[in-house]
């Protein structure tokens, strides 16, 4: 059951999945064939860390939440990052469906890890929860740049492909612009910021090298 608002402004990929109207249409409905051995597994490692991280980044919303939900500051702004994130699993659930890619067998973890990341960060401070939240969009931002680079290798004269590229072109300017948000929210007012983003951050990166082969 959807979660998140469907008042997406049509021009966006992303809405070819979350428009009940476009459920038929070849780009969202079809996968390639005939892919090489390296092709599959570029397409499958990355819908399988991408669908891991979505959902990651939805349960620490989710911890930030359940901690800030009563901050008049920090609530709103949460909140209206984590209904993006929403959406972003949404749609990455729809994506690993269509291209039959197994979810990472790190689902549960990535749930439990995500919510008490969140927490705990919320716990020190809406700065420090502010600070995760940069640290983790700086991380995904670069894997989302790396990915389109790697996706150079797919056949784009299937539909489904240049789609793809483009849902995650869209994915990554929205990860930057909660980054963005972070810091007009001073994430670089938490205290041992340094440090903060550094653990954060290095615990995301092992986390997408674990999601794309586990």
């Amino acid at each position: 059951m959807r979660t998140f608002s469907t008042s997406h402004p049509a021009s966006l990929a992303s809405a070819a999945y979350t428009d009940g109207a476009r459920s038929h249409e070849a780009a969202v409905t079809t996968s390639p064939e005939g892919l090489s051995s390296s092709q599959r597994e570029t397409l499958n490692s990355a819908l399988r860390v991408d669908q891991a991280g979505e959902l990651a980044a939805d349960w620490i919303y989710r911890g930030q939440l359940a901690v800030l939900r009563r901050d008049p500051s920090a609530g709103p702004v949460i909140q209206e990052m984590w209904d993006q994130e929403k959406k972003h699993l949404y749609v990455m659930n729809k994506l690993q469906t269509q291209h039959r890619v197994r979810p990472t067998v790190l689902w549960e973890v990535a749930k439990v890890a995500g919510f008490g990341l969140g927490a705990v960060t919320a716990l020190l401070g809406r700065e420090a929860a502010m600070a995760c939240t940069e640290a983790v969009e700086t991380v995904i931002g670069e894997h989302y740049d790396d990915q389109l680079k790697e996706f150079e290798s797919l056949p784009s004269s299937h539909p489904s492909v240049p789609l793809l590229k483009d849902v995650v072109r869209e994915f990554r300017d929205d990860e930057l612009e909660h980054l963005d948000t972070a810091v007009e929210h001073h994430s670089q007012r938490a205290p041992a910021h340094a440090l903060l983003s550094t653990v954060v951050g290095a615990g995301c990166k092992i986390a997408i090298e674990l999601g794309k082969r586990i």
